[in-house]
């Protein structure tokens, strides 16, 4: 789905109405016409407007408008239509509280390219600053709840480029379950199998510790954790695009 797929970022527009749109032909902003029935004309002026502003947002590739409007558990339709701004990442930390755990990794995956910075090299926040602002679209894996308040808290960075976080966004899919869980349901196979969380916080004090391939491990794991991101997202859009539009064609 494509954000022009969409009119739920409209005032007065929820689910049922947009269903209710979609139902009668307008799958696409070009199609909608103010006098589809259980509309009125004060929600058809609203469309209307959004529709225009939905456009000039578009046309200048800013995923913001469209992230203040749609509520997290549907950001996923931002991403077919911004996904080279794309940026997926994942840490990993000492633990799991911010205040007393610090960040030992962290992997950006965008364009085609990963990065992973480590703690006492390149991993400060100036780099993660100049990392993350390229990126006009975040993709986590319960990033909202621990990543992002992770790096927020101990780098005194602002994260607040429209996010797309894959624990709601799969759980709206029915497919629910950690990272691990979600990918054998879809068919995500790891090169790292035996490695989690846990393993990572061991790893990384192997490495202080001074044991040989300790880091290139966890490094391994962080970027797989990172990179599996985007079959998960891709796969999942397209199951909840089936689900809600199964007898379209959904195009941008």
């Amino acid at each position: 789905m494509h954000v022009e797929n969409t009119f739920l970022g409209a005032q007065q527009v929820g689910e049922k109405t947009e269903k209710r749109l979609w139902e009668q032909g307008a799958t696409h902003w070009e199609a909608f016409d103010r006098s589809y029935r259980g509309i009125g004309s004060t929600r058809a002026e609203c469309i209307e407007q959004y529709i225009d502003r939905g456009q000039a947002a578009l046309d200048a590739g800013d995923p913001g408008f469209f992230g203040e409007r749609f509520p997290s558990r549907e950001r996923w339709r931002l991403y077919e239509s911004f996904q080279e701004q794309a940026c997926f990442f994942d840490i990993e930390t000492t633990g799991l509280d911010a205040h007393s755990s610090v960040v030992t990794t962290v992997t950006l995956h965008q364009d085609g390219e990963t990065r992973t910075l480590v703690r006492g090299d390149d991993l400060t926040g100036e780099e993660l600053a100049a990392a993350f602002e390229p990126a006009e679209l975040l993709v986590t894996f319960n990033g909202a709840r621990f990543d992002i308040p992770f790096l927020e808290t101990e780098f005194n960075i602002d994260l607040d480029q429209p996010h797309i976080d894959l624990l709601p966004t799969c759980r709206r899919a029915d497919i629910r379950g950690g990272q691990d869980d979600v990918e054998d349901r879809l068919g995500i196979d790891r090169s790292l199998p035996d490695v989690d969380g846990r393993e990572a916080v061991r790893l990384w004090y192997q490495h202080e510790r001074g044991v040989d391939g300790a880091l290139e491990r966890l490094i391994e794991y962080n970027r797989e954790d990172t990179e599996n991101m985007v079959p998960i997202l891709e796969r999942t859009v397209d199951r909840l695009d089936r689900q809600l539009l199964p007898d379209q064609t959904v195009e941008g």
